[in-house]
């Protein structure tokens, strides 16, 4: 049974890693998916993947820091598919920096991406979510649940979305709507690498992370997906308001 049956589903940072796992998996279930991204190359070869199952899908090429490419990305989807269900904020950047090296310019930036574009995207969206009682569910991490050094806007900003997570739970519960998040360890995507990590650096890094979450190792894409799943399924029903910590229990430990 495809549990997503017909439902459209906007997900954002598609074209890779939590958001391309979270895409691939709502169309099987049974979901049409808007494919949000900044690039439309690896955009569309997340569509082509979705459409070889039979799925059914609409790539939009979108920065989520623009007022008009997120105001886009609503219409569009409800043009292609007559409404919205399920919106997953999924894009998302990392960074390093401390409190005397961040400059104005990279803070605004990390909130720019993390915070601001999934609250507009959120505001935007909210009319028809709430026309057919459907639900948010906003990738965050564990950084927003615990600090870390030297990527101080990027927990930060993560902690603001959890908040943001919360208000908004609270205003729209009435109206039928659920928002969540989930609050992933260190997970196997492009997410350091695109954020300045090298490969021989982010191969230590993934190594050194087997010490640092207690299960041992890291996670996958496609671990998050499922728990993004659950959380925006019928089976998540009565949850809403929650931060979901899927890190192989690295919110637990002190810092090491």
């Amino acid at each position: 049974m495809n549990e997503l049956q017909n439902q459209v589903a906007i997900i954002t940072g598609a074209s890779s890693g939590i958001g391309r796992a979270t895409a691939i998996k709502f169309a099987r279930e049974g979901a049409r998916v808007a494919l949000v991204a900044r690039r439309a190359d690896p955009l569309n070869e997340v569509a082509q993947a979705i459409r070889a199952q039979g799925g059914e899908c609409q790539t939009i090429v979108a920065d989520v820091t623009q007022e008009s490419d997120i105001e886009r990305v609503v219409s569009e989807t409800v043009a292609a598919f007559g409404g919205i269900d399920i919106l997953v904020n999924a894009a998302g950047i990392i960074a390093n920096g401390n409190i005397e090296n961040t400059t104005l310019r990279d803070w605004d930036y990390m909130f720019n991406v993390n915070v601001r574009g999934p609250f507009y995207l959120i505001q935007r969206a909210m009319p028809y979510l709430i026309e057919r009682k459907g639900n948010v569910v906003n990738v965050s991490s564990v950084t927003g649940i615990r600090a870390f050094p030297n990527v101080l806007a990027y927990c930060a900003s993560k902690a603001a979305l959890d908040q943001l997570t919360h208000c908004i739970a609270l205003e729209v519960a009435s109206k039928g709507v659920r928002v969540n998040a989930v609050n992933p360890g260190v997970t196997v995507t492009m997410l350091h690498r695109t954020g300045g990590m090298n490969d021989e650096a982010y191969a230590k890094f993934l190594e050194h992370s087997k010490t640092t979450h207690p299960l041992g190792r890291v996670g996958t894409a496609e671990e998050i997906a499922e728990l993004i799943f659950f959380l925006a399924s019928p089976k998540a029903g009565w949850i809403t308001g929650v931060s979901y910590a899927i890190d192989g229990g690295r919110h637990q430990t002190c810092l090491r």
